[in-house]
């Protein structure tokens, strides 16, 4: 939802301003040409002659409203589920609230797998649920490489003050190294 949010927002934006470009055009013309009977880029009185046959009880009107409003809907409710993603973190008194990006939890797990001496890099996802460690090992690394990670990890996490501990997902791939 963020993505949607991210690229609607923009997208919003340019709208909203050319209509404000194109009313103060349009304001400006007609202060500056006050007899002119057109608008100078959207002609007004043809609207406005049109928009006073209309009624509420004409389809299109009842139509055009409905998707207006189920369009807002649809806005307010891609605004409401962007939340930002956070990890809850124990308060160090119970009034308090503390919490923490998945990206900070991630880099901390990183950090922690790269020093160990076997492993030549690693990527690292986090979510409030899972953390996923993609370690890559120099080529003589042993198969009990993963569960020595998965105990760095699992140890790294019992330090952390995290309300719910994530489950740890660890895949160890072969990197061949300088020779």
């Amino acid at each position: 939802m963020r993505v949607l949010l991210r690229v609607l927002a923009p997208l919003l934006g340019i709208a909203l301003a050319a209509l404000g470009v194109l009313v103060v055009l349009e304001v400006v013309a007609a202060w500056v040409q006050p007899g002119r009977a057109r608008g100078l880029l959207v002609p007004w009185p043809d609207w406005r002659r049109t928009l006073e046959t209309v009624t509420w009880a004409q389809p299109p009107v009842a139509g055009i409203a409905i998707g207006v409003a189920v369009a807002g809907l649809l806005l307010m409710l891609v605004g409401l589920l962007a939340r930002r993603p956070e990890i809850p973190l124990t308060g160090p008194a119970p009034g308090i609230t503390v919490t923490t990006s998945p990206r900070v939890l991630a880099r901390f797990v990183g950090r922690r797998v790269r020093g160990t001496d076997d492993i030549a890099g690693a990527s690292v996802t986090a979510s409030r649920r899972r953390v996923t460690v993609t370690a890559q090992a120099w080529n003589d690394a042993g198969p009990e490489l993963r569960d020595t990670v998965r105990a760095r990890v699992d140890e790294l996490l019992d330090d952390l003050p995290l309300r719910t501990k994530p489950r740890v997902i660890v895949t160890v791939q072969e990197r061949r190294g300088p020779r």
